[in-house]
């Protein structure tokens, strides 16, 4: 799953990561992202422009918000099928802005914080669904979920799943509207493991653990049990 991630990225070089889309200009850093908060997304092709959504997917047909707490991912070999995410599947994908994820390795009784990214920290996008709740009373909310797909060779250390990670290629392709869409097939291609070889992972601190910490110290590499901080890299 992906529980956690990061946005530090500057304006200036997310703007150049993701030429076309209309980004904020100033966006505050998050080292310590955290289900139930609000992230950028990208959901459309319509006018190309990033906006933020809570992280947890709440259905339009959902009697209650609370829900979300438990569609923060969505597995990419199932979107077809699950009612929560069959018709976001088919209507309504976005990419999520980040720059980094975490996972925690389980080292005996306990579990040690990874932070997971690509080499020389260039931003990325998760694929990901969204939709729109509307509650009796009050604006609607828009949230969204980050699809998850099998581990690639780096991750699998750590964890068995991962973002599904999209090539920037590929992007336009995921945004399109269902009257131009692929077909789920093809759609599903674009949903594979992230090349280890682009990517690094290091052992962080367990300030990550509480989402109350949202610190640069976050994604400060520190020592495994039994290896020095640079031996630990993988």
């Amino acid at each position: 799953m992906c529980g956690r991630f990061t946005l530090t990225t500057p304006s200036d070089e997310l703007a150049s990561a993701f030429p076309g889309f209309v980004l904020p200009e100033d966006p505050h850093p998050r080292y310590n992202i955290a289900p139930g908060q609000d992230v950028l997304v990208v959901p459309n092709l319509e006018n190309r422009r990033a906006a933020m959504y809570r992280w947890g997917l709440v259905p339009a047909w959902a009697k209650d918000p609370a829900v979300g707490h438990r569609l923060i991912n969505a597995r990419a070999e199932t979107l077809a099928e699950k009612p929560s995410f069959r018709i976001p599947f088919r209507k309504r994908r976005c990419l999520i802005l980040s720059d980094g994820f975490f996972e925690w390795k389980k080292a005996g009784k306990s579990r040690m914080p990874y932070y997971v990214r690509a080499r020389e920290g260039r931003p990325f996008a998760m694929a990901g669904l969204w939709d729109i709740w509307h509650p009796l009373s009050g604006d609607a909310l828009r949230s969204c979920t980050i699809i998850t797909t099998d581990a690639n060779p780096l991750v699998r250390k750590v964890h068995d799943r991962m973002p599904a990670i999209l090539n920037p290629a590929d992007y336009l392709l995921w945004l399109a509207p269902e009257t131009e869409k692929a077909s789920s097939n093809e759609l599903q291609t674009l949903l594979t493991p992230f090349p280890a070889t682009e990517m690094e992972a290091y052992p962080v601190s367990s300030l990550v653990n509480s989402p109350r910490n949202d610190l640069p110290q976050c994604i400060e590499p520190v020592p495994e049990a039994g290896l020095s901080t640079n031996s630990s890299l993988f």
